[in-house]
């Protein structure tokens, strides 16, 4: 089994992500990992946010 991913974001890096996940002007896909970043900071585990986002473990790690 792979070994957790741990994410810690500082104030700015979360509003950031917070920025980037309601922004219109960008990608979906690019909206999705800022969502998934910031649900993994929160505490998330790979299998939670693939559940959340409908892929695999193995995506859900390489995204963060």
């Amino acid at each position: 089994m792979p070994a957790p991913v741990r994410v810690v974001l500082t104030a700015e890096e979360d509003r950031t992500l917070k920025a980037l996940r309601v922004a219109t002007t960008i990608p979906q896909r690019t909206r999705d990992r800022a969502h998934m970043v910031r649900l993994s900071a929160q505490g998330l585990n790979a299998p939670a946010l693939a559940e959340i986002f409908g892929c695999c473990e193995h995506t859900a790690r390489a995204t963060l």
